[in-house]
């Protein structure tokens, strides 16, 4: 028999062994709560957002995880000054916001320990301005994909390294940061005051947007260019999954302070879509089998690294963003990341913005802005950093297959 054959087969097992673990009607009672109006979107620094860290900190003492919070307990609070414009830096005008991470802990006695997060805040009722829906104010923005499934993730996954008879070789950490939508404040701010010895960090696990599997079973892996074995090893363990894999260990969730502080990082996504950062992110539109897929995957990974060394990090090639062109406008589109074709596929459209107003719709192409062609997202920002407000151009697109140009002003 054929080695391939032979790994399918045990992988084949191990996700049978993990499947029984993994209850999909936890995950859908810690998302349904998470995501409820009950919270109003877990703003950080809001009562919402306290009230989703209590939630937590419970699961995590019923599951019989150790406290490593402040005062013998699963809370660690920080305080940051926010701009009041989120697109602004820290100034005079800014104001202080008081949060908290929730960290809980699996002591195997070993000299190491793999952490493993998720961020749990959202966009409350839409006043940090980071939201894309055209109004709004006053709406609630439940976040189930981004990111109640990777809370319920990280839950799962405590639950299952918790109770699973096994005796790993490495030590564990929970946490589930607040802060994130504003700019990963909880992760830095674990990083610098962290619980445990972050040089004995094997390598941390991250878990955002996790929620919405679509039916290609498309999953995005970050940061598999940070430790030696990560691309054979997640490649390998995969028997379901399109994967798309990116090396670099920067990226806009919490995985960057870790990585930053020079600890080995994954993070997963099943991709972006037209709910993101709006309201209609809601828990009616969660794929919870797909969920289940994802964190079976994550625990064979994590129990594969937990067999061998310590890993050693590796710098990925862009992680100072020197090549990454700087840009002032934006289109407005939701780019859809896990499109492996020429062009920029537009996952969906913003209200208001130089898109929408060109009449673009979700699922068109760009192939073309400016002068510049599109071949994928390095050379999309290229583009854009040609142009600032209040400039006009043309964006030439792939409709079906109808060739179309359109007139953008910025």
């Amino acid at each position: 028999m054929k080695k391939s054959v032979i790994a399918a087969l045990l992988l084949g097992c191990s996700t049978w062994v993990y499947s029984q673990k993994i209850s999909s009607s936890n995950l859908k009672k810690d998302l349904s709560y998470l995501a409820s109006d009950k919270l109003e979107g877990r703003g950080t620094g809001l009562k919402g957002c306290e009230v989703a860290a209590d939630y937590i900190a419970q699961q995590f003492k019923s599951i019989g995880l150790l406290p490593k919070g402040e005062e013998n307990g699963y809370l660690k609070s920080y305080t940051v000054k926010v701009p009041a414009n989120p697109h602004a830096s820290v100034d005079s005008a800014a104001h202080e916001v008081t949060s908290s991470n929730v960290i809980g802990y699996i002591d195997n006695q070993a000299e190491n320990t793999i952490i493993i997060g998720a961020h749990y805040d959202h966009l409350g009722i839409g006043k940090d301005g980071n939201s894309l829906d055209a109004n709004p104010l006053g709406k609630i923005h439940n976040g189930a994909d981004d990111n109640a499934s990777g809370v319920a993730g990280v839950l799962a996954l405590a639950n299952l390294f918790q109770h699973n008879k096994m005796k790993e070789h490495n030590n564990f950490l929970f946490i589930c940061f607040s802060g994130e939508e504003l700019g990963l404040y909880g992760s830095k701010k674990f990083c610098e005051n962290p619980s445990i010895d972050l040089t004995k960090v094997n390598f941390m696990i991250n878990m955002d947007m996790i929620g919405r599997l679509d039916s290609l079973n498309r999953l995005l892996v970050y940061g598999v260019g940070t430790a030696a074995p990560f691309v054979k090893l997640v490649e390998a363990k995969n028997s379901i999954f399109k994967l798309k894999l990116d090396s670099s260990g920067i990226g806009p969730s919490d995985h960057t302070s870790f990585y930053l502080k020079d600890i080995p990082v994954l993070h997963f996504f099943t991709g972006q879509h037209a709910d993101y950062h709006k309201p209609s992110d809601d828990i009616e539109k969660i794929n919870f089998k797909g969920i289940q897929k994802v964190l079976e995957y994550i625990a064979v990974l994590i129990e594969e690294l937990d067999k061998g060394s310590k890993l050693t990090f590796l710098k990925t090639r862009n992680a100072d963003n020197e090549n990454t062109p700087k840009f002032k406008v934006t289109l407005g589109i939701m780019p859809d990341y896990v499109y492996e074709g020429v062009g920029v596929r537009a996952d969906g459209i913003t209200n208001g913005k130089p898109a929408s107003k060109a009449g673009m719709q979700k699922g068109d192409i760009v192939i073309k802005l400016g002068d510049i062609l599109v071949k994928d997202m390095h050379t999309y920002m290229e583009a854009l950093s040609k142009f600032k407000k209040g400039d006009t151009t043309k964006v030439e697109i792939m409709r079906g297959k109808e060739n179309l140009t359109l007139d953008i002003s910025f």
